[in-house]
């Protein structure tokens, strides 16, 4: 399995909106009600919850998983 999550960032825009980066790159940017959302999960597990917000949470397994014999074709 993957290590844990880790090189995200989130800022908040002076518009109410969110962008979430991941290495400096942008990786999501959320407004309106998910930005709000977003903003009251953050507290818990940054790192984890903005790696589920822009979908980088399933990264590390996917290799090893395609070369088990069952995924094979």
């Amino acid at each position: 399995m993957g290590g844990p999550a880790e090189g995200f960032e989130h800022a908040r825009r002076a518009d109410g909106s969110v962008v979430i980066t991941h290495h400096g790159r942008v990786a999501a940017t959320l407004r309106g009600s998910r930005a709000a959302e977003f903003l009251a999960e953050v507290e818990d597990d940054p790192q984890l919850v903005m790696a589920r917000w822009t979908g980088n949470y399933r990264r590390g397994n996917e290799r090893v998983a395609r070369q088990h014999p069952r995924n094979r074709r």
